[in-house]
């Protein structure tokens, strides 16, 4: 007998090779696979689905893929080449000790990181816990009714806290008041925003402008940018005598120790929960809080988490009301938000549970003591001034001509300190500040011999001199005194408090969440691993060029990817959210065409299937929607996108679409389409939403749409958050790239200088882009195409199985789907009475998240496995989804009442076993209706939550201290 050859170096995988850790099937299930579908091979099942017109001539021109090994020393080459120095430049964004016991257990972990949105509730109520605590500690500290669970950053909260006013107020006028001494990227991106809007943003003294022609809003900020702590109550009641509306801008951690804006009158109170335990990260993710009075509830941008009961009446909670009451108008809407930052917003909640009004209250005061320390030896130099007499943690140095050589003497200590003009020095301490750090400051601005003592100044300086803070701005109200902040204070506690939010909510770590259009894939360890390290946490937005050269090389790395992978000539990281990218694209599209004198261009065809943010970022920038029709195959109409493009030729402006279409199949006549756009003077928006079926075989470009936005959050592995982070870079064509967005703090290499921001970071939320760069490496030009194929080849399995027992809305070319399909629940319902509702419910008690229901077609469901999940878990969707088939059976031929069936009182709950139980189906049907069950169960924690209640009896806080000793 022969011996066998030796393999060579070159036939032996890495043992750490990616694709194989990121592809669910392995070779086998997937030959297995394809026989189900009677194909012969992976190549045969693309060449067979994905239109030959749009396939691409040539691999993609990336690299191999590297092993995770190989992957984090180049990230740690990266990292090095960031110099972390101690930064006091502020602007909103801080230094903060992340507590290790939320480090460790929520920002890494998967139990947290890697749940969906919580669309349904009933497995979704720790994460909505979390978040409601988000909400009642904005109440507090802002004085405000309600709140919501967050938005995207500070700047861009400021651009819907203005939309919110003109909404809110019922005056004509157009103006907008805007105070000078806000943060200059706020003013950038109000700016942006407020252009198509067609509102006059004035920028100077609120009093005086007040004094003028009318105005619906003027937006303040307390404390000042550069750090002076004012009244802000006259100017409150200056803007309602003048009939305009107030926001300001406020931060979180001084509101701990001032008299909040709510109490001075504000209508709005915005900013950004940061400093609130979430690293600088180079500019995010952040949370941004955002408050308002109860009456302006119905006009509030994002998510509100209310309380509510469930089918047994016990409490529970739920979305009360989500961003999608904005996209319900469409192309009337205010806002085309569609994510928040849930996973750090449910850190900085976290971070106040942890510490308490009492922890809290100590971190300030010791920031606004230290502060004051520092400003009392400033006081007694000669040479230096302040600019105000009253801080908390910022001051502003007059220092004359003395600005270069300071800065200077500053970086060669590994101190940056923030410029302001040609003649002062900007300087905010944190809760990382220390005693040496303040006589280092000393000595960077007066010299080595300055002379001052921390502890003399400390024990000399009276009560009231260190104040900093006016008696009258003083706060007096209680803060945080509902139970939840004042009971997890040891490290045992709130870890145990933590795990037990976390074992109420389904996520990745638990099963498939089978989303259509939201691509729940792998959001792998090795990808995650850098968010943590100093040298990208620790990271100021504003930090000066040559010490981030690390992320500058990420970033233009990331995007010579995405140039390759898209098609496109240029790509802006700067959209910190696929609505985000909608915006920047179609900013670019209009801006482009008002440089050519086509500014005149404002129609927007839309297909009928589209997302509902597509006609809301429409509305932003403008333009008038018309719907395109959809056929009975689900693709676009081409005569009648082609009438109306015919019809608004002098006035068209741009087509969205989305491919593979929202009805999940790879149209054939996409690229007429594109030439039907052009021919008549338009450009092509594609959304990037169902990326994850193009990458590897075709482009954007390639297909002929001018921009895309890209969800980083779905095709390129960031996770999803409960709801957030995102990112939605956006790739254009080389006649849009003038037209990205700059940024008057850090301005960006490329776009015109008068591009504005449209996010309050140059590069977005940056420490998550270290993900998708990470995801592109691992899998390079052959993984990344590999992972497509998978992901139609995952789609028409599941499709082909599913078929025999409910109907496929959809279908393409040879009876194929792109990534996700679609099953019409419709005909049962009409049968049976059971809704796509109950199936969704009923999906969680076999340990599913259900799939997206009702979108984009009313009464069905629309499943994405994705390439991640292997054969035995769609085999385990499969049997759940035809069990649940025979169980409907049973409801339509008697044999069970619509009333009481297991589907319709779907979910069910450890507390239905031991409860009483008188129903028509027994409790092991109800809890272990398939065998493997009862190996692995994940529990709903409440039964289903009813919406009516919630609607009629809406409260957006924490459950009141009653029914916590009841």
């Amino acid at each position: 007998m022969n011996a066998p050859t030796p393999a060579t170096l070159d036939s032996l995988t890495h043992p750490q090779a990616f694709s194989e850790r990121h592809l669910g099937p392995d070779a086998q299930q997937m030959q297995h696979m394809l026989q189900t579908l009677g194909e012969d091979s992976l190549e045969s099942l693309i060449d067979g689905t994905v239109p030959e017109s749009i396939r691409l001539p040539a691999p993609l021109a990336l690299p191999a893929g590297l092993s995770e090994a190989q992957v984090l020393e180049t990230l740690k080459g990266m990292a090095a080449q960031n110099r972390v120095n101690k930064s006091y430049i502020g602007m909103g964004y801080y230094n903060t000790l992340v507590p290790n016991v939320i480090l460790r257990n929520v920002l890494e972990n998967p139990g947290w990181y890697t749940a969906y949105t919580p669309y349904q509730p009933e497995i979704a109520q720790g994460r909505l816990e979390a978040l409601l605590n988000f909400q009642q500690m904005t109440m507090d500290l802002t004085g405000m009714d309600l709140a919501n669970a967050s938005l995207l950053d500070e700047a861009t909260a400021a651009a819907e806290a203005m939309t919110l006013l003109k909404r809110a107020n019922r005056s004509k006028s157009q103006r907008f008041v805007v105070a000078d001494n806000l943060h200059p990227q706020t003013i950038d991106v109000v700016k942006t925003r407020a252009e198509f809007f067609g509102f006059e943003v004035v920028v100077g003294n609120p009093a005086e402008l007040l004094a003028g022609e009318e105005a619906f809003g003027v937006l303040l900020q307390y404390p000042a940018s550069t750090g002076a702590v004012e009244d802000i109550e006259p100017l409150i009641q200056l803007a309602h005598e003048r009939k305009a509306l107030v926001a300001v801008a406020a931060d979180l951690l001084s509101l701990v120790l001032l008299k909040s804006p709510g109490e001075m009158g504000a209508d709005v109170v915005f900013g950004s929960a940061q400093r609130f335990g979430v690293p600088m990260g180079f500019g995010g993710p952040h949370a941004a809080f955002f408050a308002t009075r109860d009456s302006y509830k119905r006009s509030t941008a994002g998510r509100i988490i209310g309380q509510s009961i469930d089918a047994n009446g016990a409490p529970a909670l739920r979305m009360a009301m989500q961003t999608r009451e904005q996209h319900i108008r469409r192309e009337k809407a205010t806002s085309n938000i569609c994510t928040a930052q849930a996973l750090l917003a449910n850190m900085a909640s976290f971070y106040a549970v942890y510490h308490g009004p009492v922890g809290l209250k100590r971190i300030a005061e010791r920031v606004l003591r230290l502060t004051s320390i520092l400003a009392q030896g400033i006081r007694a130099s000669a040479s230096l001034s302040l600019e105000s007499d009253h801080w908390f943690d910022t001051l502003c140095v007059r220092v004359g001509e003395q600005q270069s050589a300071i800065l200077a003497r500053a970086y060669e200590q590994g101190v940056n300190l923030r410029p302001v003009g040609d003649d002062r020095l900007g300087i905010s301490l944190d809760e990382t500040t220390q005693a040496a750090d303040i006589e280092q400051l000393w000595s960077i601005l007066l010299g080595a011999d300055h002379g001052l003592s921390v502890a003399t100044l400390d024990a000399s300086i009276s009560a009231a001199a260190a104040a900093g803070i006016p008696a009258e701005l003083r706060r007096r109200d209680p803060i945080l005194t509902h139970p939840v902040f004042n009971r997890y204070h040891s490290e045992t506690e709130m870890l145990r408090y933590l795990k037990r939010l976390e074992n109420k909510d389904f996520s990745l770590a638990h099963g498939m969440i089978p989303l259509g259009s939201c691509t729940m894939k792998l959001n792998a360890s090795v990808q995650m691993m850098p968010l943590s390290w100093p040298e990208f946490a620790n990271i100021h937005p504003f930090a000066p060029r040559d010490q981030v050269g690390g992320y500058l090389q990420l970033i233009d790395q990331l995007e010579a990817m995405l140039v390759e992978i898209t098609g496109y000539d240029k790509v802006s990281m700067q959209p910190n959210s696929g609505a985000q990218g909608e915006y920047a694209g179609l900013l670019a599209i209009r801006n482009y065409q008002q440089s050519i004198g086509e500014g005149h261009r404002d129609i927007c065809l839309i297909p009928s299937s589209a997302h509902g943010t597509n006609p809301a970022s429409a509305a932003m920038v403008a333009m008038k929607v018309v719907v395109v029709e959809c056929d009975e195959q689900g693709n676009v109409d081409i005569d009648d996108l082609r009438a109306k493009a015919e019809t608004h030729r002098e006035n068209l402006s741009c087509l969205m679409i989305t491919y593979p279409s929202t009805h999940g199949v790879f149209e054939e006549g996409v690229r007429e389409i594109c030439e039907i756009i052009h021919a008549n003077g338009g450009q092509v928006y594609m959304d990037g939403a169902n990326m994850n079926a193009q990458v590897g075989l075709s482009k954007p470009g390639l297909i002929g749409s001018d921009v895309s936005h890209l969800n980083l959050h779905k095709t390129f592995a960031i996770p999803h958050g409960g709801g957030g982070p995102g990112m939605g870079p956006i790739g254009v064509k080389s006649h849009l790239a003038p037209f990205l967005p700059n940024h008057v703090v850090s301005p960006i290499a490329g776009p015109r200088a008068e591009m504005g921001a449209i996010s309050a970071s140059p590069f977005g939320s940056a420490s998550i882009l270290t993900i998708s760069w990470a995801y592109c490496a691992l899998l390079g030009g052959e993984g990344l195409k590999r992972a497509t194929e998978v992901a139609i080849l995952n789609a028409n399995y599941l499709t082909e199985q599913l078929s025999a027992h409910y109907p496929v809305l959809y279908r393409g070319r040879n009876q194929r789907v792109a990534h996700e399909c679609i099953i019409d629940i419709r005909p049962l319902k009409e049968r049976s009475g059971i809704s796509e509702e109950d199936i969704a419910k009923r999906l969680m008690d076999f340990g599913f998240h259900a799939p997206t229901m009702s979108f984009p077609v009313p009464g069905t469901l629309m499943i994405e496995p994705t390439e991640s999940e292997s054969k035995v878990e769609l085999d385990r969707f499969i049997e759940a989804m035809v069990t649940i088939r025979g169980e409907i059976a049973r409801v339509e031929s008697g044999e069970w009442s619509l009333e009481d069936n297991p589907l319709v009182r779907a979910p069910h709950t450890q507390a239905d076993l031991v409860g009483d139980w008188d129903r028509a189906y027994s409790r092991e049907q109800a809890v272990f209706p398939v065998p493997g069950l009862r190996e692995s169960k994940f529990w709903p924690s409440s039964n289903r939550i009813d919406n009516v209640y919630g609607d009629r009896n809406f409260v957006c806080s924490c459950p009141s201290i009653d029914s916590y000793r009841d």
